[in-house]
């Protein structure tokens, strides 16, 4: 059989070629993601109950580049709630994780095998699920509406919901179960990730009239919390759960300032819901830019309205975004709580007040003088990267 002969010229031609063939293959961008970005932008809302984060998923949800859920540990909880929420850490970490990867197969510990978007918890109020190409009710750029997203796209398959989520560049989760940040370390310091952590805190004695208005809707998780192995909590005379929470968003925010690690340098921002309700567009604008995204003037728009309603809200509309006069309604416990109760809160979450820069009141005098302002300033350097080591007292 005749071979021929090819010179050991030819062949190490033939290897260089092939060499700067490989290099420029693998040198070359990926296909763009439908966003129009190469990489995903991932962003989780850290709060506790009556916060606000309920608004601030919305500031998210409306915009056209978010593909939004609202608490879908829930699921967990729900399924598990005979359980602790230390114990269920790593199962909602879990799940948080798969969604942020657009990976819905998760929830096939926590929903019917059958099952359609109307499934996952407060689906509706996510504009993403109510528009192309998980439902067609809304434009990708409109406003969306939960009155009518929901007769018209509940019954939408959930596959749509793996769908949608894969077609935009930022995905974002709204979360009140996580109560430190070292159970998001593996997260943060995950490459398949790029995550951004917004903790979002409010005046502990505003949380607490909050609280009161929507004692049923909370006492199953107040069960979780308090541990009481499944056994729900409604009345708390004793105000476990808002100490809880207190010391919660201390050891947050104290993790992320105080020698943080370096993953998650420049991954992690604290905000106030009262900065939020004093300079609503100002505050949101430095919100988007920390994870990527511009205000438009649609959105601009629609947040001006919402936050310059006339009413305080009620306790009807305790999980809904509706216009509202912020700024009132961020102050209205001044006038609502009784001043020994007041004082009782001041008392437990003392460390909380301190670190997250609320001023108490000593007498019902303070309490009412609206002249008189409880949200101290925060400067540049408030939480700086350098903080001081000086430590803060526990709430």
């Amino acid at each position: 059989m005749w071979l021929p002969r090819v010179s050991g010229t030819a062949v190490t031609a033939l290897l260089l070629l092939q060499t700067c063939l490989l290099l420029f293959l693998v040198s070359r961008p990926g296909p763009p993601s439908q966003s129009g970005r190469e990489e995903h932008v991932h962003v989780l809302v850290l709060s506790s109950w009556r916060s606000g984060s309920s608004f601030v998923g919305q500031l998210f949800s409306q915009h056209p580049d978010v593909f939004y859920l609202m608490e879908p540990a829930w699921h967990v909880w729900t399924t598990l709630s005979k359980s602790s929420a230390p114990v269920l850490h790593m199962a909602v970490r879990d799940l948080v994780r798969s969604v942020f990867l657009c990976d819905m197969d998760v929830f096939d510990a926590y929903l019917p095998w059958r099952r359609n978007l109307s499934d996952l918890f407060q689906w509706a109020v996510s504009r993403a699920l109510c528009s192309p190409p998980a439902c067609s009710a809304f434009r990708r750029d409109a406003i969306s509406s939960e009155t009518v997203c929901k007769p018209l796209c509940a019954r939408r398959p959930f596959s749509l919901a793996q769908e949608a989520c894969r077609s935009y560049s930022h995905v974002v989760l709204k979360e009140v179960r996580f109560f430190n940040l070292q159970v998001l370390y593996p997260l943060l310091s995950d490459p398949a990730l790029n995550l951004r952590i917004v903790h979002l805190v409010r005046d502990p004695r505003a949380v607490l009239r909050s609280r009161e208005q929507t004692a049923k809707d909370l006492a199953r998780d107040n069960g979780i919390v308090l541990g009481t192995n499944g056994t729900w909590v409604e009345a708390d005379p004793g105000l476990r759960v808002v100490r809880e929470v207190c010391r919660s968003h201390v050891r947050i925010a104290e993790a992320a300032t105080q020698k943080p690690p370096p993953f998650l340098r420049g991954r992690y921002r604290l905000v106030r819901f009262e900065d939020l309700a004093r300079e609503p567009l100002a505050q949101i604008r430095a919100l988007y830019s920390f994870t990527g995204l511009s205000l438009t003037p649609q959105l601009e728009s629609w947040i001006h309205n919402i936050t310059h309603g006339s009413g305080l809200g009620s306790p009807r509309e305790a999980f809904k975004t509706t216009s509202r006069n912020a700024l009132n309604v961020s102050q209205a416990w001044r006038q609502a709580l009784p001043f020994p109760k007041i004082r009782r809160v001041q008392e437990l979450c003392a460390g909380a007040l301190q670190l997250l820069g609320y001023r108490p009141v000593f007498s019902e005098d303070e309490q009412h003088d609206f002249g008189l302002d409880l949200v101290l300033p925060r400067g540049p350097s408030s939480f700086s990267w350098a903080s001081s080591t000086s430590t803060h007292p526990g709430p």
